[in-house]
């Protein structure tokens, strides 16, 4: 089988072999042994290397382990290596796939999602990517970079919801009761979004403008909006992840 597919990681096996984690686009995360990948395979020549998307060809016979046949990489991402932010912003949202992939099971929407913020991270981290603000705060009209902490927080509520996980921003989870616009609201990460007052609350503290910036951020983007409040809806996204698969 031939699929589409990112290395979230590599662990060296025996003396010469390597097993791989693979987030694919067909059978969503898969661990694969790769013979001979720390001799300088030629199979596999640089295709292990995590951020460039790869098509990996591996034979499946039903055991733990698939065995890769050959690997090339089909999307090189060489401006990211040079960026110590846009590198660090996209080692982090591999590694909050890896954790929310379910083995063997096709997450088309995430894969996409893996794919989308990973170029915009290329892009930008090479100049050449931009948005401009909603409410028009670049000067003279002039669109604002992306930065790599906004992409990493929109990749990741959108990773949540796209393995379903979502988080309910707008409504209390229990009663359906809608939290003002300016109001913050208290998130239980393992029940899926707010819970009002009323219904007991939450430990999680989402302050009225991180939370319109993570409404913002699933819709349609926007620098100005989503910037300040990146590093609060890291945070968030993190401890959903944590409710769900013991993420720290």
């Amino acid at each position: 089988m031939e699929t589409r597919a990112l290395v979230v990681r590599s662990v060296a096996y025996g003396e010469s072999d390597v097993i791989a984690t693979l987030l694919t686009e067909q059978e969503g995360k898969i661990a694969a042994i790769v013979r001979g990948a720390r001799k300088g395979s030629r199979r596999v020549a640089g295709a292990l290397e995590p951020l460039h998307t790869i098509a990996a060809t591996y034979e499946d016979k039903g055991s733990e382990l698939v065995t890769m046949k050959e690997a090339r990489v089909i999307k090189p991402r060489t401006n990211l290596l040079r960026h110590l932010e846009s590198m660090e912003a996209a080692g982090t949202m591999l590694r909050w796939a890896r954790h929310v992939f379910p083995p063997r099971t096709p997450e088309p929407a995430a894969f996409a999602t893996l794919i989308e913020t990973l170029d915009a991270l290329d892009g930008s981290a090479a100049g050449g990517t931009s948005r401009t603000p909603d409410d028009g705060s670049a000067a003279g009209g002039t669109p604002a970079p992306i930065t790599p902490m906004v992409e990493l927080a929109r990749a990741g509520l959108r990773l949540l919801a796209d393995i379903g996980w979502g988080i309910e921003l707008e409504r209390c989870v229990q009663c359906g009761a809608r939290c003002p616009e300016d109001a913050s609201a208290q998130i239980d990460a393992q029940k899926g979004g707010i819970v009002c007052r009323k219904c007991g609350g939450a430990r999680v503290l989402l302050r009225a403008p991180a939370r319109r910036a993570a409404i913002v951020a699933l819709s349609k983007p926007s620098d100005a909006t989503i910037e300040p409040h990146a590093r609060a809806l890291i945070e968030l996204v993190e401890s959903v992840m944590a409710a769900h698969t013991g993420y720290t």
